[in-house]
């Protein structure tokens, strides 16, 4: 089944939830209540419609997403829309080179921020039957399926995904913490199609090392930073609490605009590898509330008790099940 299931936003993963629930809570500020309120309604929210074959909605038009602030230093090539909701600190765009438009805190922004957290709830509610925490990333192959590190990441030299050239597939990296790329590390895609999807949900933040080649889709539950010259040549970067950082990068949200560096590499029309298929929730799960109800909710407990909230734990959910192919390492 095609991943805009509308049920499928209903599956937290356990270690999703208790990621979520340890993480120290800063200090209770006005705007740190909104970017709270944000997230929180979207993961209770069920979103009418998803955009037609991608687990991101309207977010599949973003290139970068950021939900506190954007910031930009030196020469920077974006190919998609840029958007930030509910901050307005979006800086350094003088040297973006842009194809695409700036969404500063508005609908379409906020819409994609919910899109977004709703995606992030799905990657983490899928059932990982592959764990490789402990292990570097880089000289790895992996094939169709959901991988887990229930810490950190990293990625030192080439990780290599092969999509095995069928449809409707994905690969589905699920991170605890942080996600860490050396140097001049890269991710390569091979043999896929235009309904296949790479996705890198981490619990924390990622940042990409200096010269790195990336390709995917990364959703950190905080921020994204980019080394100098780190490139996404064909994916996303959403910071879905916190701040996207760039210096000297490409991101492209399909592969076009990448220049000589991009030369011979495709998302075999997926449109930044965000397609792919994802299973339903089993029909006994928990119903999902309407945002109408969240928003009479937040009526009577107010802004910090909706923030505050973030942190309670909630009931286990039924996880949705899907068979995962095995990795070779090179």
């Amino acid at each position: 089944m095609r991943c805009g299931s509308h049920n499928a936003v209903g599956a937290w993963s356990a270690r999703a939830k208790e990621s979520l629930s340890k993480k120290r809570s800063p200090p209770i500020t006005a705007r740190s209540s909104i970017i709270a309120v944000t997230f929180f309604a979207a993961c209770i929210h069920q979103p009418r419609k998803l955009a037609a074959g991608t687990v991101l909605g309207t977010a599949e038009t973003f290139a970068i997403l950021g939900a506190s602030a954007i910031t930009n230093t030196g020469a920077t090539t974006i190919n998609g829309n840029v958007g930030l909701y509910p901050g307005t600190s979006l800086t350094g765009t003088g040297t973006i080179a842009l194809t695409g438009s700036y969404d500063d805190a508005n609908a379409a922004a906020q819409q994609a921020q919910l899109d977004a957290a709703a995606a992030y709830k799905i990657l983490s509610g899928l059932q990982a039957t592959t764990n490789l925490t402990g292990q570097d990333l880089g000289g790895l192959t992996l094939t169709p399926g959901v991988y887990d590190f229930s810490t950190s990441a990293q990625l030192t030299g080439t990780l290599t995904l092969d999509l095995g050239g069928a449809s409707n597939e994905d690969i589905v990296i699920q991170i605890g913490s942080t996600l860490t790329t050396a140097a001049a590390s890269k991710v390569v895609v091979e043999n896929g199609d235009s309904t296949d999807g790479v996705f890198f949900q981490v619990g924390t933040s990622a940042t990409l090392g200096a010269g790195t080649m990336f390709a995917g889709n990364i959703l950190a539950l905080a921020s994204v930073s980019f080394g100098n010259a780190a490139d996404i040549l064909c994916g996303r970067a959403f910071a879905l609490t916190g701040a996207v950082s760039t210096i000297d990068n490409t991101v492209s949200d399909d592969c076009f605009g990448a220049g000589s560096e991009g030369s011979g590499i495709s998302d075999f029309g997926s449109v930044g590898y965000s397609g792919g298929a994802f299973d339903e929730i089993p029909p006994d799960a928990p119903p999902v509330p309407e945002p109408s109800t969240f928003v009479l909710a937040l009526g009577s407990c107010g802004l910090i008790g909706a923030a505050v909230s973030l942190r309670t734990s909630r009931r286990g959910r039924h996880t949705p099940t899907r068979k995962a192919l095995p990795y070779h390492p090179e």
